[in-house]
């Protein structure tokens, strides 16, 4: 299948990591959109498939790309940091929006304001790190990357963990939060709910 924002076949996204994220953040950006205009009985549900989207993403990247990154680039550690304290906003205000939920009254303010913070973020990384990610790796690089964002994504907690932005941390408290928040997502569809 080939998206009109992105003329690359479905196959070579899947194959370059680059391409994988630029995808899901397209994903993203229209998750907003079915949140925001979700009716009230079912905004819990697209909330709920966002914050796991964002959850996974963001943790897979400092997981497999950002390292890379900062080893790869000249000037990395800088262009890293300054996309790690980007996550780390977005990651406080997720948590609270997950804590109080689509009913709260400034759900839908702290939603735009999100949304904002989410969407320059991944700008930044398309204007700042994958260019010139990309021009320093070969497609055996990016290939063996997407296949580590991939097992990286099937191991990340569901749910945000604001200041666990490195790898280390992540890799440390990653797979028990994953334990947990996949327990909770388990229990919470079988019970009917959707908050816990």
């Amino acid at each position: 299948m080939t998206d009109v924002r992105h003329p690359i076949p479905e196959l070579m996204r899947e194959n370059d990591v680059i391409d994988l994220l630029v995808h899901q953040h397209s994903i993203i950006r229209d998750m907003f959109d079915e949140v925001a205009e979700a009716p009230d009985d079912g905004r819990e549900a697209a909330f709920r498939r966002l914050v796991r989207m964002l959850a996974v993403h963001e943790t897979a990247e400092e997981e497999i790309v950002h390292p890379y990154a900062r080893r790869k680039l000249d000037g990395g550690s800088a262009v890293v940091a300054d996309r790690l304290a980007e996550e780390r906003a977005a990651k406080r205000l997720l948590a609270m929006m997950d804590r109080d939920g689509p009913r709260h009254p400034d759900f839908l303010a702290n939603l735009d304001e999100l949304r904002i913070a989410v969407l320059t973020h991944a700008r930044a990384e398309e204007r700042y790190e994958f260019p010139r990610l990309r021009a320093r790796t070969s497609m055996m690089e990016r290939r063996a990357m997407a296949l580590g964002l991939r097992a990286a994504e099937a191991m990340a907690p569901t749910r945000p963990r604001p200041g666990v932005e490195s790898a280390t941390r992540n890799l440390l408290l990653g797979p028990p939060a994953a334990i947990m928040d996949r327990a909770r997502d388990l229990i919470m569809t079988a019970v009917g709910r959707k908050k816990g």
